[in-house]
C-alpha cells in the first residue's frame, strides 16, 4: 500500500485519538520535513509502521472493542426489545416518514456540506433568513465568493432527492436485505458494494475498504489496512436501513449495523452506526426523544468515547437553554475532531433531536445549522424524526419539493419512488417480525 504524507498525518491523529502517545512520530516527522524536501517512501513507511505498533497509554480510560461479542460485553443495561403495537398502516406511515425525513434532511444539508456553523449563520444572515426555516435560498449574483452553496440543492432548484452517498447506502442496505436475507454477513456487504456501487462514488473509509476488497482482503482486514478514516462518519450514515426493518428491536438493529460497519470501520466508527440503528428501531415504538437516545446508547460500550460524547450532550441539553450555548460548550471537548468524524457529527445530530423537541423542521434545521457534515447530520436527524412522526405528520414545505422521487448511483435503483422504497422496506420488516414471533 502506498503511504503518502496526508495519510500519515491522518493516521497520527487517529492513533492519538485512540489513546496512543504519538509524540515520537510527530517529532520525527517534524525533523524530516524541516528541510523542505519530500520524504522518501521508506521514511513514510517506517513512520507508519511505528504507528501501527503502538499500544494505548497506561491509564487510558476507554474500553473500545470492535467485535460484536466484545461490544455487547461492554454495553450498559438496556431495553433490547420493545412492544411495537402498530397497525399495518401505521408501520408503513412510520417507515415512509423515515425515508422522507432522511431525504429532506439530506437535501437541506447538501446545500452547505462542509460549511462551519459560523459560515452558515453568516450566509443566512446575508440572505435575511437566519435562523434556518426552509431549504437554503440560492445566492444572488453579487454574493461574495465565499458564499457559494450547492445551488442544485437550494430552494426551488431540485425536483427530487438528489443523488447523495448518504441515501445510496440506505438503498444499498435494503438491496442487501432483499438479496441475502436476514442472515447476511459482512462479506455480503462487500460483495454488494462491488456489484452495485461505483468505486468513484465511495469516499474515505468506504473507498479504502472497497480497494482492500479488490486486492483480495477480507473483513476485518478491509477496515484496518491503510485506513486512517476508520472512525469517521462513513458507517454512521449507513445505519438507517437496519433500523427501519427492526422496529422495536434495537438490539437486532444494532447487530445488523455491526455486520455492515465491520467492513470499513472499527471502534467508534462502528458504534456510530450501531447507535443510530438502535435509535431508529426505538423510534418506531416511542415518541420520547430522550428514551430513543437512551436506548441507542445502551447498545454501545459504556466506556467508549462516543458514549462519553452522548452523555455530555444530554448533560448540556439539560443545562443550556439554547442549542447554540450547548454547541459552544461541547466544541471545547469535541471540536478537535476532523470535520467528518463520527463523534462530533453525532453530537450535532443529538442537538437537533434534543432542541428540536419533536418538531421536524427545528430538528433538521438545528442539525444542519451546527455545521460540518451537514447533509449526513440533517439526514440522520430527519430520519429519526420522520420515523417518530410518520409521513402524514411531516410538513408539506419539506416533503413536497421531493415529489416522492430519489436519485442514486445504486445499480437498478437509480431513480425510485420513495414510497416504493418504503413498501419494499416494510416487506423485509414483516420477515423480521415473523421470525421474531417464531422464536
Amino acid at each position: 500500500m502506498h503511504i503518502d504524507l496526508n495519510l500519515l498525518r491522518q493516521e497520527i491523529a487517529q492513533r492519538r485519538e485512540e489513546g496512543c502517545d504519538v509524540t515520537a512520530v510527530e517529532t520525527a516527522l517534524g525533523l524530516a520535513t524541516q528541510s523542505g524536501k519530500p520524504l522518501a517512501q521508506a521514511e513514510l513507511d517506517g513512520l507508519w509502521a511505528q504507528l501501527q505498533a503502538m499500544e494505548h497509554k497506561l491509564g487510558c480510560p476507554y474500553v473500545e472493542p470492535s467485535d460484536l461479542a466484545g461490544i455487547r460485553a461492554q454495553r450498559p443495561q438496556g431495553i433490547r426489545k420493545q412492544r411495537l403495537g402498530l397497525s399495518d398502516d401505521e408501520l408503513f406511515d412510520k417507515t415512509y416518514g423515515a425515508w422522507l425525513g432522511r431525504s429532506a434532511g439530506c437535501q437541506l444539508g447538501k446545500a452547505v456540506e462542509g460549511w462551519t456553523r459560523a459560515k452558515i449563520r453568516d450566509y443566512l444572515t446575508l440572505m435575511r433568513e437566519y435562523p434556518l426555516a426552509d431549504y437554503f435560498p440560492p445566492p444572488p449574483p453579487d454574493a461574495p465568493p465565499q458564499f457559494r452553496p450547492n445551488v442544485g440543492s437550494c430552494r426551488g432548484k431540485f425536483q427530487s432527492m438528489s443523488r447523495d452517498d448518504d441515501m445510496d447506502y440506505t438503498i444499498l442496505g435494503l438491496v442487501m436485505l432483499e438479496k441475502y436475507g436476514l442472515d447476511f454477513k459482512t462479506d455480503d456487504v462487500g460483495t454488494t458494494w462491488q456489484l452495485t456501487m461505483p468505486y468513484q462514488c465511495t469516499y474515505t473509509a468506504e473507498r479504502v475498504a472497497y480497494r482492500n476488497l479488490v486486492m483480495g482482503l477480507k473483513p476485518p482486514a478491509t477496515a484496518l489496512i491503510v485506513n486512517p478514516y476508520r472512525e469517521w462518519i462513513g458507517a454512521q450514515i449507513r445505519a438507517d436501513a437496519w433500523g427501519y426493518v427492526t422496529p422495536g428491536l434495537p438490539e437486532l438493529g444494532a447487530e445488523f449495523a455491526w455486520r455492515d460497519a465491520a467492513l470499513s470501520h472499527v471502534k467508534n466508527g462502528i458504534y456510530g452506526e450501531m447507535l443510530v440503528a438502535a435509535m431508529l428501531s426505538a423510534s418506531f415504538s416511542t415518541s420520547d426523544v430522550m428514551r430513543v437516545i437512551e436506548i441507542g446508547l445502551s447498545e454501545i460500550p459504556r466506556k467508549s468515547r462516543l458514549a462519553e460524547a452522548v452523555k455530555d450532550t444530554l448533560s448540556c441539553a439539560a443545562r443550556f437553554r439554547t442549542w447554540e450555548e450547548a454547541w459552544d460548550d461541547l466544541m471545547k471537548r469535541y471540536g478537535h475532531y476532523h470535520g467528518v468524524h463520527t463523534i462530533n457529527n453525532a453530537v450535532f445530530v443529538l442537538l437537533g433531536l434534543l432542541y428540536g423537541q419533536g418538531d421536524f423542521e427545528r430538528t433538521i434545521c438545528i442539525a444542519v445549522m451546527a455545521g460540518l457534515d451537514t447533509d449526513c447530520n440533517g439526514a440522520t436527524a430527519g430520519s429519526i424524526a420522520g420515523a417518530i412522526l410518520g409521513a402524514k405528520a411531516l410538513p408539506p414545505k419539506w416533503i413536497g419539493p421531493l415529489n416522492d422521487r430519489i436519485k442514486s448511483m445504486v445499480a437498478n435503483n437509480t431513480d425510485c419512488a420513495i414510497s416504493d422504497l418504503a413498501k419494499r422496506t416494510v416487506a423485509v420488516t414483516r420477515k423480521v417480525l415473523a421470525r421474531e414471533r417464531a422464536v
